[in-house]
């Protein structure tokens, strides 16, 4: 599900929030594809899921992040788009993406990066990973007024907001409890 969104976020020439929307935007700056620049900004925060979060949830993580890696090369290969609406894209991407999110965090992993800083302020601060995901999320969206025209950049803002928007009212503390 995320794969999808996101593949469907970088060809509405899009951007959204956290690593991948980090990932989105560097496929501008650079010649790598969205999966090799997804895994390779995540490293630095896989170390800080291991000193925080312990083993099992680096592992479930890393294996998160590769497995989005590799479906969005699938998704290149196998879903072409030739003529999406980039509204469409960005609403479509930023629902399917919150969604897996919230699928991910109920199984005790993350997509990485700024999920893990989310996740970690929420447990152990007491702050909503949704406001603490979109508070970061703005700073990459802002970044994107570098590389991408300004109504993109509006449009991926509001796709930003579509998908925190999910996160906040629906992964609230204790509310996976059996």
């Amino acid at each position: 599900m995320a794969a999808m969104g996101l593949y469907l976020l970088e060809q509405a020439d899009a951007v959204t929030g956290g690593t991948a929307g980090l990932a989105l935007l560097l496929t501008h700056a650079t010649p790598l594809s969205f999966a090799a620049l997804f895994l390779l900004v995540n490293v630095p925060f896989f170390a800080l899921a291991l000193w925080r979060k312990g083993w099992k949830f680096t592992l479930k993580t890393i294996v998160c992040v590769g497995i989005v890696s590799g479906f969005t090369v699938i998704c290149e290969m196998y879903f072409p788009v030739p003529d999406m609406h980039a509204v469409f894209g960005v609403v479509a991407g930023n629902v399917l993406v919150g969604m897996a999110l919230l699928a991910v965090f109920r199984h005790g992993a993350s997509l990485g990066g700024f999920n893990i800083l989310a996740l970690i302020a929420q447990e152990q601060f007491k702050m909503r990973a949704g406001y603490v995901q979109m508070s970061l999320d703005v700073t990459v969206v802002l970044l994107a007024l570098t590389v991408i025209a300004p109504q993109g950049v509006l449009l991926s803002a509001f796709g930003a907001v579509i998908m925190n928007i999910i996160l906040a009212f629906n992964h609230r503390p204790g509310r996976y409890r059996a």
